[in-house]
Parts: structure tokens; sequence; C-alpha cells
């Protein structure tokens, strides 16, 4: 018979620096300041702001790495049409600069591409570095018929397909078709 050892395991930082988890409504001051540290503050006149304007993102697929219970990185997902193909957009990512060169980035693509192929989704499009986006499998190879509602390098359109043919003859404007948010009442004035 064979004898088994209980062994203790000790999670400490270092093994363990940060978690991912879904995105919290007590997130939303903290990812706003990280997103305009990481892209200033005109980031939303930037082109793909155009695709989340209004929009809610895609539902289970909006996540926030914690540190020490702080935000230290941000990945949401869009729906979109691809010229009339279902996809997701990807955006923004952020990391804070404290916190870079810890695999954040790295751990949110992971998470965020595994939880949206688990949901069925079957197309990933975004504006980024393409040699940074390489390693998880994006590549300008099927967006080049692709266009967005606003100036962009070419190059940097790209698409990961989760599932094979996926974007397969995709082309035409990429435009939002998640869920708009809810209408915000304008506070009313009081009668004096």
């Amino acid at each position: 018979m064979t004898a088994f050892r209980k062994t203790k395991l000790a999670l400490t930082l270092n093994a363990a620096p940060f978690a991912i988890r879904a995105e919290k409504a007590s997130d939303v001051v903290a990812r706003e300041a990280l997103l305009d540290a990481a892209f200033g503050e005109n980031r939303h006149l930037r082109t793909c702001q155009r695709l989340r304007d209004g929009r809610a993102p895609a539902e289970g697929l909006a996540f926030s790495a914690v540190a020490e219970g702080h935000l230290v990185g941000t990945l949401r997902l869009w729906h979109v049409s691809a010229g009339g193909t279902p996809a997701l957009v990807l955006g923004p990512l952020a990391v804070d600069s404290t916190s870079r060169k810890l695999g954040v980035g790295t751990a949110l693509m992971d998470h965020a591409l595994a939880a949206a192929t688990a949901r069925g989704h079957r197309a990933v499009i975004l504006l980024g570095d393409a040699p940074y986006y390489a390693r998880f499998g994006f590549s300008a190879q099927k967006t080049a018929e692709l266009s967005l509602p606003g100036p962009f390098e070419r190059d940097r359109l790209l698409g990961l397909e989760l599932a094979p043919g996926a974007l397969d003859g995709a082309q035409g404007l990429i435009v939002p078709t998640g869920s708009a948010l809810p209408m915000r009442k304008a506070p009313r004035a009081r009668a004096a």
C-alpha cells in the first residue's frame, strides 16, 4: 500500500502576485483612472471607442486583475458585427505601470480568450500591436477586408478565430451590436 504524505503549501505574494476576477461595479473609478494613465485622457476620441460608446461589455467578458486589493489590470470584450460576421472586439487591455513584467497582460488575455471560447464565441478582433498579440494567435490575415468607423492603421487590425473559419469571407465595416447601456435620466430642476 502506498503511503501519502500530507504536504502543507503556502502561497506567497511571489507565487501569486495578482488574481483575475470578473469586473465589479466597484472597479469603475480605478479602471477609468488606469485607462487614463495607460492611454491618455483623450482615449475617448480613439476609433475603437466608437464600438464601445453606449454599449455594455459582452456578458461575462469583463475582467479585472487585482493585487493586494488594488486594480492592476483590466480587459473587456464587446459584441460587434464584422461585416455581418458575429465577433467580439477586445479592448482596451491595460496594466498598471507598477505591475508590468509580472505577466498581468498575458494572464488577462489567456483568461479572456478561454472565457470567450467557453461561451461559444467564434472570433475576436482588436486594434493593437501585432508583435505583442501574435503570441496569442492574432494576425492581420483575415482582417484585410474589414474596416473600422474612423481612422486606423491597417496593419494593427488583427483577428483571431476561436473556431476554424469563423472570419472566412468577413468584409465590410465593423459595427457594435452589443446591449445598449441604460439611458441615465437628467436630474430635474427643483421648482422654486
